[in-house]
């Protein structure tokens, strides 16, 4: 029986301003139904590249060679009536971040709706009565008062689940997803991983899986293709991958996680950020006159404290509460109860008074490239706070940020160049150096690997131990990825839906946890 997707010798080629670069360089694999694929690599490998090929979504740029054969038809050069037949309809695409996928504008039912309408025909008490039929199979609780919300109103788990439920919705018979579980909290990836497994065997579907999260693909992929530079390095069954493998690239995959633990604390260390019963409840108002009506409690009664040299890593689930616990803390945002930094109380700060303290107090994003501005030059990025904070003034500013990008393994020869110029990995370095070039106290990390590949996240928190370890830094490290949380902390707070749920030592937390929540998403990391 021939496979249901057969991709042989496929080649992808992009011309920009006559330049011809070569993206994937014949790739071949094959997808039965009833099978999953991954296919396994770092950003740039050609992974995405590969997959949007299969239906022909890669743009009048592309130059695409190669067969590529679904159900023994033929779709490289295919017309696009035959192409928008198979797609959204016999071939159905799941991708990473569903806020960016699914319309703002648009209500669930109507974007459901319009796949139904389009391949199916199918409109409205039938197309409502499958809309809702197919929000229950992915988990969606009372779907019917869901019907009527927009992607804001959902959480990013709820989102991924609409996003399926739109791939399912035709009934297809491959399902292409592309790093769907990347920016999921670890029990809210594990439900998403369980739900795929589950919907690929009742409807034995064959499953394209492309991820850079080789702990993942253990646990969801027959098969494995390993791609490096637009080709398949490695390919086999999943457990021969695993337990043997040939190419020395799977191999340092395999060996990219983050391990090891920071340098313990200095004795007598001092401290530099602490809170006392911290409260953060945004009201909620209703009416003419707008009176509250009720709270969001955001963070409910919050007590910690971190010294120099120290991390306290903040885990939880989405809306738990660790980024507005570390905004009320550098007093972005405002809160009730106690706030320490180096001594003083900063709730006396005046706006003025605390611009002062800034410097000290500095934070790195989850995504650095939404968090660069674009139109500045690397120098211009990282310089931008020694002249608001006059930093070092008797220094040239150049040469405090070629300072500031050695240290964080950057090379200050490309000072000149372009957040886009850059990679994941060193826009994340650019971030870091932004921070540190102020010399602050105290640096809070909000997910600032969970966007970057497992290599590049071994890069990353060995940089950020090694800062810590030659200037003291005391750091804030907010996580969904408890593997990262380990290997940088040494203390761990638990959150939840705005409370602490426990709190104490790294080690004693991950190996004795005490609460019943803790162990789940101990669990659920794997």
């Amino acid at each position: 029986m021939s496979p249901l997707l057969e991709v042989e010798n496929l080649t992808v080629a992009f011309r920009q301003d006559g330049q011809r670069m070569l993206a994937v360089k014949g790739v071949s694999f094959t997808v039965d139904r009833g099978e999953t694929v991954a296919l396994v690599g770092e950003s740039g490998s050609g992974k995405s590249v590969t997959a949007l090929s299969t239906v022909s979504l890669l743009g009048e740029t592309a130059e695409v060679g190669g067969n590529v054969r679904f159900n023994g038809d033929e779709m490289v050069g295919a017309s696009d009536a035959r192409l928008r037949r198979v797609r959204g309809n016999d071939i159905s695409f799941i991708f990473q971040e569903p806020m960016t996928s699914l319309n703002p504008l648009h209500t669930i039912e109507k974007q459901l709706g319009e796949s139904l309408a389009l391949h199916q025909g199918v409109t409205s008490d039938t197309a409502r009565a499958r809309i809702l039929e197919l929000l229950n199979r992915v988990g969606i609780r009372e779907p019917e008062k869901r019907l009527s919300a927009y992607p804001h109103q959902l959480s990013g788990g709820q989102r991924q689940r609409v996003m399926i439920a739109m791939a399912l919705a035709n009934k297809p018979d491959i399902l292409i997803a592309d790093e769907p579980t990347t920016a999921l909290d670890v029990t809210i990836q594990a439900q998403i991983l369980e739900l795929l497994a589950e919907l690929k065997s009742d409807e034995d579907m064959g499953m394209l899986f492309i991820t850079h999260d080789l702990g993942i693909v253990r646990r969801i992929a027959d098969k494995v293709c390993v791609m490096k530079d637009g080709e398949i390095v490695e390919a086999g069954p999943t457990s021969e991958i695993f337990d043997n493998p040939q190419h020395p690239y799977t191999k340092m995959l395999l060996a990219a996680e983050a391990t090891g633990m920071p340098d313990p604390v200095p004795e007598g260390a001092e401290e530099i950020a602490s809170t006392d019963h911290l409260k953060v409840w945004f009201p909620i108002t209703a009416g003419l006159l707008r009176r509250t009506v009720d709270h969001v409690k955001a963070v409910n009664d919050a007590s910690i404290r971190v010294r120099a040299g120290e991390t306290l890593g903040i885990v939880g689930e989405s809306g738990s509460g660790k980024t507005t616990l570390a905004l009320a803390i550098m007093r972005l945002i405002a809160s009730e109860g106690g706030i320490t930094f180096c001594g003083k109380d900063v709730r006396k700060y005046s706006t003025r008074g605390l611009r002062a303290l800034r410097a000290d107090m500095q934070i790195v994003f989850q995504d650095p490239f939404g968090s660069l501005s674009p139109r500045m030059t690397c120098q211009q990025i990282i310089a931008e706070g020694l002249s608001i904070h006059k930093v070092d003034p008797h220094r040239a500013p150049r040469e405090l940020v070629a300072e500031a990008m050695r240290e964080t393994g950057l090379d200050p020869a490309a000072m000149d160049r372009y957040p886009h110029e850059f990679s994941g990995g060193q826009r994340q370095r650019i971030a870091i150096a932004r921070a540190m070039v102020l010399r602050p106290k105290l640096l809070v990390l909000d997910e600032p690997t969970s966007a970057l590949d497992m290599t590049v996240q071994v890069q990353i928190v060995d940089l950020l131990r090694d800062l810590q370890t030659k200037y003291g830094l005391a750091y804030l490290f907010i996580s969904h990825d408890l593997k990262v949380v380990r290997a940088m902390s040494h203390r761990v707070m638990v959150m939840k839906q705005g409370d602490v749920m426990e709190s104490g030592l790294a080690e004693d937390v991950f190996l004795r946890p005490q609460t019943e929540y803790t162990r789940q998403l101990i669990a659920a990391a794997g």
